[in-house]
């Protein structure tokens, strides 16, 4: 029994660290085809991510339709101004996925100025550093970037189910262990 137990707690412990430094990909918006000019402000791509900030190493993914729209990565000053012209990168695959792989703000307007200017944008700020074990690192100041803080609402979930599904297949052998 006290086997058992050990093994349990060992398992457990193990799933927790993991949880904490996986990488995750959050499909902005929440939903398909969520890139779009928001009706209202409260539909705003910055209101859907609000609540936490994102990790290095997190992914965020894009559905869109490519004969109508793009996605620019640009600089703070082009996010404000919807400037299309200087982008840093140019996505129009209708299904981006765009890694995170830096601290501080990125910067996502549409590649149709008038949509930009209507309010399809979007901006992230990620943390400094990605959680390890014992070392997580705060949030940064959201006035040093001037922006509003953003955070995804969906979370990975790929490695948490793999990691269960071994958890469970280590609980059974060690219960049939027991009953022999």
């Amino acid at each position: 029994m006290a086997l058992l137990r050990a093994l349990l707690s060992s398992m457990l412990l193990v799933s927790f660290f993991i949880s904490l430094t996986e990488s995750r990909e959050f499909l902005v918006g929440g939903k398909t085809n969520a890139w779009k000019i928001p009706s209202s402000e409260s539909e705003s791509l910055n209101k859907w991510a609000e609540a936490s900030p994102f990790q290095i190493g997190d992914s965020l993914v894009w559905n869109y339709d490519p004969s109508k729209d793009s996605l620019l990565q640009v600089s703070k000053k082009d996010y404000d101004s919807c400037n299309t012209s200087s982008p840093i990168a140019v996505y129009k695959d209708g299904i981006t996925k765009v890694k995170l792989d830096r601290s501080g703000p990125f910067y996502f307007i549409s590649g149709t100025q008038r949509n930009c200017e209507k309010g399809q944008k979007l901006v992230t700020v990620v943390l400094s550093g990605r959680r390890e074990f014992f070392n997580v690192s705060p949030a940064p100041s959201p006035v040093e970037f001037g922006g509003p803080a953003v955070a995804p609402t969906s979370d990975g979930t790929s490695l948490r189910g793999s990691l269960m599904a071994i958890l469970g297949v280590l609980m059974r052998l060690v219960l049939l262990e027991m009953m022999l």
